[in-house]
């Protein structure tokens, strides 16, 4: 054999796991990349709520759909905007509007591009997305005559939505951000623990460092400007980080790196872990009511004192929508989910263990 057919035989065996690795990226991004449809089941009027149907002008979008919900009967004061999370809508937001309400805030609430009653994307959707709707939810907000001063509020996705929104614009007063995983590339890891795949820790961290990378170049996006990190460390304005300390969607660990990148910058974070709680629902919680309410209060400036504030949000049950709990689409076992990018990716995998032996997640919400 020539030396040059043996240098051609051993560039195709080193350039083959790349090539593997990228097949499965590309897969991953067209499989996550797409949230499943899921209609509204109710409006702010099934909870008690006044509410003005309105549509947020969102780079990209033909707007977003939203509703206005008013506090003291539209008086002028501080106001919130919402931000659900992937695979979720605005109607699930609403035991959040409840109790913000009842504490005298203001609220507005969207359905993020590609959820609730927005059409299909055609590009997948990231939290770089979440931000720039995050971003335009609280323009419409702060541009209200009823509204003052505004903060952001959002869960998961949301949550890193809202925190690169924050970043973007310095009139947002602070941030509360619920469940929020840290890094991209610890997202995608999840991802791929989430569904299940049989890639060995040596492998899976390469290979979310690629799958990333794949997944955000269709809308130019660089892993920095999606990374809640990176956002949560661009300014000093006040910032809440909340997590249950049983999340089995986006373990605690998540939390613990963000507080972790605000001290090595010393800059000042709130934080509340709720005992026993999840990854979704921590409104039902009275002391995430309390301590939520409380910190806008005080970072808003009113309408009520902090103390106020929070026992008005405590007097609210703000309990779920009823509506089926289901996991990511992404992640589940049927054809077209992740579980089969194992292979791609590793050789004689073993077969998958079917999805109805393990419960259902949280991660719509």
């Amino acid at each position: 054999m020539s030396p040059l057919r043996r240098a051609g035989i051993a560039a195709a065996i080193a350039a083959t796991p790349f090539a593997l690795a990228y097949r499965f990226a590309l897969v991953y991004r067209r499989r996550a990349g797409f949230p499943r449809p899921r209609p509204l089941s109710i409006d702010p009027s099934a909870r008690g709520l006044a509410f003005e149907d309105v549509v947020v002008p969102s780079p990209g979008t033909r707007g977003l759909p939203a509703w206005f919900i008013p506090a003291r009967g539209g008086e002028p004061g501080p106001g919130v905007a919402i931000v659900h999370g992937w695979e979720s809508a605005r109607d699930r937001t609403l035991p959040i509007a409840e109790f913000l309400v009842g504490a005298g805030f203001h609220c507005l609430t969207i359905d993020v591009r590609g959820h609730g009653a927005n059409p299909p994307e055609t590009l997948p959707v990231s939290a770089g997305e979440f931000g720039t709707d995050a971003l335009a939810a609280f323009h419409a907000l702060i541009e209200r005559p009823e509204v003052t001063i505004g903060a952001i509020a959002g869960h998961s996705l949301g949550g890193i939505g809202a925190l690169i929104a924050g970043a973007a614009d310095p009139r947002v007063a602070a941030v509360v951000a619920t469940s929020s995983p840290a890094e991209p590339n610890l997202l995608t890891r999840l991802t791929f623990s989430l569904a299940n795949l049989p890639i060995p820790g040596p492998v899976a961290v390469p290979l979310a460092w690629l799958t990333t990378r794949v997944y955000l170049r269709p809308r130019g996006h660089q892993v920095h400007s999606v990374s809640a990190t990176a956002s949560l460390t661009a300014h000093d304005r006040p910032v809440l980080l909340v997590h249950g300390s049983a999340d089995d969607v986006v373990p605690p660990v998540h939390l613990e790196r963000l507080l972790a990148a605000a001290a090595r910058v010393a800059r000042p974070v709130e934080s509340l872990i709720v005992e026993d709680g999840r990854h979704s629902w921590l409104h039902e919680f009275e002391l995430y009511r309390r301590t939520v309410a409380a910190f806008l209060a005080r970072a808003l400036g009113g309408p009520y004192s902090p103390a106020e504030a929070a026992d008005r949000a405590a007097a609210v049950t703000a309990l779920r929508i009823t509506d089926p709990e289901e996991s990511f689409s992404g992640t589940t076992a049927v054809s077209g989910g992740l579980r089969s990018l194992a292979l791609l990716a590793v050789p004689n995998p073993p077969v998958p263990v079917p999805s109805e032996a393990h419960g259902p997640t949280e991660v719509a919400s």
